[in-house]
């Protein structure tokens, strides 16, 4: 088991990766409008709000990406134990 600090700091940087990433998205999308009424003169808000969307978009995949490495490595961390805890019962 001399893997397992290893898998655990990797699993470690993984979920601080997606937790800042997440806590990034949720500063972004803070005042975006859930719905905006815009007229021809409020054409700076549209585009701040086209702004604010353009970067979600492009951090979305990161975000994808660092929520199925967490999970993957959560489901090695646990088939790990519980493989470890079938080994020492049947001895």
């Amino acid at each position: 088991m001399t893997y397992m600090p290893v898998l655990w700091i990797v699993w470690g940087t993984f979920t601080a990766a997606l937790l800042i990433l997440l806590a990034y998205r949720g500063t972004l999308t803070r005042y975006e409008g859930d719905q905006l009424f815009l007229d021809e003169s409020s054409h700076h808000h549209e585009e701040e709000q086209a702004d604010i969307v353009s970067r979600v978009n492009r951090l979305q995949p990161f975000v994808r990406a660092a929520t199925g490495l967490t999970c993957l490595l959560s489901a090695v961390l646990l088939g790990t134990y519980v493989w470890d805890a079938v080994r020492q019962f049947t001895m």
